[in-house]
């Protein structure tokens, strides 16, 4: 696929003609006034979108990309979805906000749908405007009903932005905040491309790393930790999927030390996996799990937390100490909900497991093959991560642990070869994720992986 704009002939079909003019004009206003995240903000040059729809996306000047980013992995059903995008409007016509200490039918509705789907008995929702305070939340319930302090999370995790969750977050994003949240422990996750176990296998990697979360544990005293929170697949830290049984012991262990166990399905939920809830592939039940993104696609901020009939009971007589003003607000409740009918009307989950088990995965490793630069391949369903390496013997990164500027230049050239190439990649330190709507068709992963495979032969150049 090559993207073609005005300066290549004319737009490509379906497209609206490219309008330059106002592409300036909304590049303009948002160098002048919008303050981007993560970002130093005279060093970036944000791409001023016209439009998308399905998997794709589109500027002004008539170029048309295939988003391999998902947005930033929640638009599970593609971009403007006629049925979801005709929810928003009824609701906004019947009623477009309401206060959350009442039961309203578009809020009651997504609960019920929701709690059908999350594994085991947890039944209860507590809706947020997102992810993150959707781990504030989760993390709160589980220090009030347990009295304890603690809280241990993983290296290689990202839980999100907000005071409490970005000290939880493993990643070098935290470390400019690194000083709001007493009681945060890490530990080491299993991961046996880049083991910090030697481990030689993924047995001897899960039970090292159980191991290693025990001894934690009895280290920082059992008695004064109230939680310990893992992304069930890690997402924006790499995509790594846990070895067999490795869930299940953290489980374990969580019932032996009166430990609340949370599940982090931020990104991992809602069919991304190919089921569900990634939890469904483990056969594993926490006691509380957070989820945003995907319960409707992004489409209206929304995010929750589903709570076990164990931690509810805690706030039945006791009144719950938080909340938000928009909690479960009606306009997003009413496309999550439009938006899990939609899941299930169209086959979503069946979908994005099917894909990816018969396209992704196979074309991924015909990639790895090919490109000396493809350390490792490793995912699910429709949640993939290409490990890239200067030395497959060896293993060492692309670009070195949280490159920034010139030493990151393998990666930014790379990207801008996919881009170049009608392709937008999702990249973070030295991988690219394969993280396509769940929607997506096999022409147009076919597509895609035909930019990838150029796109790596840029990347190959840096190998040694």
């Amino acid at each position: 696929m090559t993207p073609q704009s005005s300066q290549h002939g004319s737009p490509l079909p379906g497209l609206p003609e490219p309008d330059p003019q106002t592409g300036a004009a909304v590049k303009a206003a948002d160098r002048a006034h919008v303050f981007h995240s993560w970002s130093a903000q005279d060093l970036i040059d944000p791409l001023a979108v016209a439009g998308a729809q399905g998997s794709y996306f589109w500027d002004y000047e008539g170029n048309r990309f295939l988003d391999f980013s998902s947005g930033l992995v929640f638009t599970n059903i593609g971009y403007q979805h006629p049925k979801v995008v005709a929810a928003i409007q009824e609701q906004a016509g019947k009623l477009a906000t309401f206060a959350p200490a009442f039961a309203v039918e578009a809020r009651s509705e997504a609960a019920r749908l929701i709690a059908e789907r999350t594994p085991g008995d947890l039944d209860k929702i507590f809706f947020t405007n997102g992810g993150a305070e959707a781990v504030e939340n989760a993390v709160r319930m589980a220090r009030v009903h347990t009295g304890r302090t603690k809280v241990l999370s993983a290296y290689r995790s990202y839980h999100g932005s907000t005071a409490a969750a970005i000290n939880l977050t493993g990643d070098p994003r935290r470390w400019a905040s690194d000083n709001g949240s007493a009681g945060v422990v890490r530990f080491w996750a299993p991961f046996l491309y880049r083991t910090p176990f030697y481990a030689e296998n993924e047995a001897q990697e899960c039970e090292r790393a159980l191991a290693h979360l025990e001894s934690t544990i009895a280290y920082e005293g059992p008695q004064a930790v109230a939680a310990i929170i893992l992304e069930t697949i890690p997402g924006t830290a790499g995509i790594m999927t846990p070895p067999p049984g490795y869930l299940q012991g953290v489980r374990e262990i969580c019932d032996r030390y009166g430990i609340v166990f949370i599940l982090d399905e931020v990104m991992a939920g809602f069919g991304r996996a190919g089921t569900w809830f990634a939890a469904d592939l483990y056969d594993v039940v926490p006691d509380l799990m957070t989820f945003a993104k995907g319960v409707n696609s992004g489409y209206v901020p929304l995010g929750g937390v589903a709570i076990s009939g164990k931690i509810a009971e805690t706030f039945a007589k006791r009144p719950y100490p938080g909340g938000l003003t928009y909690s479960g607000h009606p306009l997003a409740c009413a496309a999550a909900v439009a938006t899990l009918r939609v899941m299930e009307e169209e086959g979503v989950v069946e979908n994005a497991a099917r894909l990816g088990a018969e396209v992704v995965e196979p074309e991924l490793r015909r990639l790895a093959e090919r490109h000396p630069s493809v350390g490792e391949v490793r995912g699910v369903g429709m949640f993939w991560a290409l490990d890239l390496v200067k030395d497959r013997e060896t293993h060492e990164p692309l670009v070195p642990y949280n490159a920034t500027g010139e030493v990151n230049a393998p990666m930014a050239a790379f990207g801008a070869a996919a881009k170049k190439r009608g392709l937008w990649p999702f990249i973070n330190m030295n991988r690219t994720h394969v993280v396509p709507p769940c929607t997506v068709t096999e022409e147009e992963l076919k597509e895609g992986f035909a930019a990838l495979d150029e796109a790596l032969t840029v990347a190959d150049e840096h190998t040694v």
